[in-house]
């Protein structure tokens, strides 16, 4: 699967570059970008580096791979880069950092001046936002793979919380979230969790040791082989309250009127608008300023984000693709929050993040049934 990926994102950087619009070549230098033109390489050494410890380059006439002399048994190995279309893998010292761009230019045959790069400071021409662009629509191999990762996601909120026990500590319910995840061969970016008060003061309840008794919501974005899926889940002991019932339908109505627009043919800002629109018939106007309202998902958490105010970002006019994945993320203050990965389709929505037992709620013709909150004791 993972050649695969790496063959479809060489297609498309192999038309980029065709174009003529880079000198020389491409040096790919990000975990994002990485991952994404070699099918996920394997999971970092460092999972907060921004700066990858294989770099990949890709000119008219090749492709190349620059790793440390640490990992690079490990890389050719268990990667075979060969297998993945790379033709050389050039080990470097790792105590000398100059030595992967010195690298990048032999093999590239041209000056760091002349290369893009994926924002990468050490070479001439930032490439970030084309590249963006090229990975939105992901693959059939990548959409399978989210798939796949929405799945243990999903999976990983769902069994954490249907084994809550009111009175249980955020930290504990937060440790089989993330003990899950890890045994699927994934990690979790984004984890957070919390209960009681502590979410309706909260955008981000972060766990801190204190018990849930009444309620606790969990969140998360999960990573595998570069790819990520986003998800929350609500559990609460006996029936949830009528404020807090009300209070999330209003914004599960927002979200299905922003994925409903999240269509083939809209743009990213039509998509915006419906939030915001949203909110406002909601009797919360302007209420997307209180908290980030998601966006396409992807190889990062969320590849780009935007408000609805900005309408001269690049972004807001992108038009949706089948193919793009999205997670929108609507809450108002209170406790009430809705977040899921859906692919888009021609004809509708696909919900990733989709386990086995969890309560929905109904769906329409171009959304399907969301997550309900779980009424644990009922």
């Amino acid at each position: 699967m993972s050649a695969l990926r790496a063959n479809a994102a060489r297609d498309r950087l192999a038309r980029w570059l065709g174009a003529g619009e880079v000198p020389a070549g491409l040096v790919l230098t990000s975990p994002a970008s990485v991952a994404w033109v070699t099918g996920g390489a394997g999971p970092p050494v460092d999972r907060s580096a921004d700066v990858d410890l294989v770099w990949a380059v890709i000119t008219r006439t090749g492709t190349a791979l620059i790793t440390t002399e640490v990992e690079a048994d490990r890389i050719a190995e268990e990667y075979q880069p060969a297998r993945h279309g790379f033709a050389e893998l050039v080990a470097v010292p790792w105590y000398r950092p100059g030595e992967f761009a010195r690298a990048a230019e032999e093999l590239a045959g041209a000056p760091v001046e002349r290369l893009a790069a994926d924002g990468n400071p050490a070479f001439g021409l930032d490439a970030s936002a084309d590249l963006i662009s090229l990975r939105l629509a992901l693959s059939g191999p990548e959409q399978d793979e989210l798939r796949a990762l929405g799945g243990d996601a999903a999976t990983a909120l769902e069994d954490a919380l249907t084994a809550w026990q009111p009175g249980e500590r955020d930290l504990d319910v937060q440790a089989r979230v993330a003990a899950c995840l890890e045994a699927r061969g994934a990690d979790a970016p984004v984890l957070i969790v919390g209960g009681d008060e502590r979410v309706r003061r909260y955008r981000h309840p972060m766990a801190v040791g204190a018990p849930a008794r009444h309620l606790v919501m969990a969140v998360v974005v999960a990573r595998r082989a570069g790819l990520h899926a986003a998800a929350t889940r609500f559990a609460c002991a006996g029936t949830m309250q009528p404020e807090l019932r009300a209070l999330r339908a209003r914004v599960c109505r927002i979200e299905r009127d922003t994925l409903a627009a999240s269509r083939p043919a809209n743009s990213y800002g039509q998509a915006l608008r419906a939030l915001d629109d949203g909110y406002t018939r909601e009797g919360a106007a302007g209420g997307w300023t209180g908290h980030y309202q998601g966006g396409p998902i992807g190889y990062a958490q969320r590849e780009f984000e935007i408000a609805p105010c900005q309408d001269d970002s690049r972004w807001y006019h992108t038009r949706i693709e089948a193919g793009h994945a999205v997670a929108w993320n609507p809450s108002l203050p209170g406790g009430a929050k809705a977040e899921d990965t859906y692919l888009v389709q021609e004809d509708g929505m696909e919900r990733v993040t989709s386990g086995p037992g969890w309560p929905v709620e109904d769906g329409d013709d171009l959304v399907p049934p969301r997550p309900a909150v779980l009424e644990l004791g009922r």
